[in-house]
């Protein structure tokens, strides 16, 4: 990156971050195709990713702008294209690149959030953070870092996403200063990066700070303590206590470990724990079901049948435990199926 300081007279918005799930590839293609190849910013990209990634080399042959997985430590440089790796966040201080094996944020590592905090704390108004097609809310958080750093928050607009979630909440929770498609964002990112960036206000503390716990420069109670007040509610992760942190209109959580949730992500997480939980119920009833059903067969044929038929009913009761959790999964299928608030797809 160039030398020009976050607020330095004369700084252009070099630092383009992008954040994407699910629905995101095609709409990421686009933008970096339409990108000139001298254009003057280094541009970041996070989309949640499985154990192995190929996006380098697919985002690669669309663009004429050199694509690479990013490497820690390494220099930022303009007309770059950088991409998260599997399993790490991607985050930047001081001209380089960092790769942390940090608390996954969002049920997310990369994490949007979590480079577009980074990306703020560092470069301020230098920042321009495009949040692109994704369910749930990943980015939003970020996306609030970066207009109270100064810088810029673009979405796709919901109607040209194939999964509207991620751009409907950053719109809700962030003021958004463009909501385009993404056939017009490549041309307009380069107007905007040819532009002055203007004055980066103070650094807020806490975005200092959970930049910090991303890069795994801090944790612990006492920071939690910090950024919100204890909470009821126990991390869906680690099942440790959580901190509530007012985000303005967005309700965030953290834990002392680090880990961090919006609390529509919370709501996700927990639906899951419940089903996996009555699965497990489910077939413990059906298993128990079984082997009281073989105790009663061992007993019948050793000429008890009393013991027998009350093995036989303790059969039926576990048949009647497992059909009502059979039942209750149904309905919470029915339930998420009618609301569209699964964690599918983020």
């Amino acid at each position: 990156m160039a030398d020009t300081q976050p607020g330095a007279e004369g700084a252009r918005r070099d630092m383009i971050v992008i954040g994407a799930s699910a629905g995101g590839l095609e709409p990421l293609r686009r933008i970096l195709a339409d990108l000139p190849s001298d254009f003057p910013a280094a541009v970041l990209v996070v989309m949640h990713l499985g154990a192995t990634s190929y996006l380098a080399e697919v985002l690669q042959q669309v663009t004429a702008l050199p694509v690479r997985q990013a490497e820690s430590g390494e220099t930022i440089v303009p007309g770059r294209v950088y991409v998260a790796v599997p399993g790490l966040h991607l985050l930047v201080h001081e001209g380089h690149l960092l790769l942390r094996r940090g608390p996954r944020e969002n049920l997310a590592r990369p994490a949007v959030d979590a480079l577009f905090r980074s990306a703020a704390a560092t470069y301020g108004a230098r920042v321009i953070g495009v949040i692109l097609s994704g369910a749930l809310n990943d980015g939003s958080a970020g996306a609030r870092a970066i207009k109270q750093c100064g810088g810029l928050a673009i979405v796709q607009h919901p109607a040209d996403a194939a999964y509207p979630e991620m751009p409907l909440n950053a719109m809700r929770h962030a003021d958004i200063d463009h909501a385009v498609p993404a056939a017009g964002m490549g041309a307009l990112l380069t107007r905007l990066v040819r532009e002055p960036a203007g004055p980066t206000p103070p650094i807020p503390f806490n975005i200092r700070l959970e930049a910090a716990i991303a890069a795994q420069e801090a944790a612990g109670m006492a920071v939690d303590d910090q950024l919100g007040t204890l909470a009821r509610f126990t991390c869906p992760e680690c099942h440790g206590a959580l901190w509530e942190m007012d985000d303005g209109s967005l309700l965030r959580y953290r834990c002392h470990v680090g880990h961090a949730f919006t609390a529509e992500t919370m709501l996700a997480a927990q639906a899951t724990q419940a089903e996996e939980l009555m699965w497990s119920l489910m077939r413990a009833h059906q298993e128990r079901a079984a082997l009281v059903r073989r105790l009663a067969e061992r007993e019948q044929a050793q000429s008890r049948p009393d013991l027998a038929q009350r093995y036989l009913a303790r059969a039926r009761d576990h048949d009647e435990d497992a059909k009502v959790l059979q039942e209750l999964l149904r309905a919470s299928a029915t339930v998420e199926e009618e609301s569209g608030s699964g964690a599918g797809g983020s």
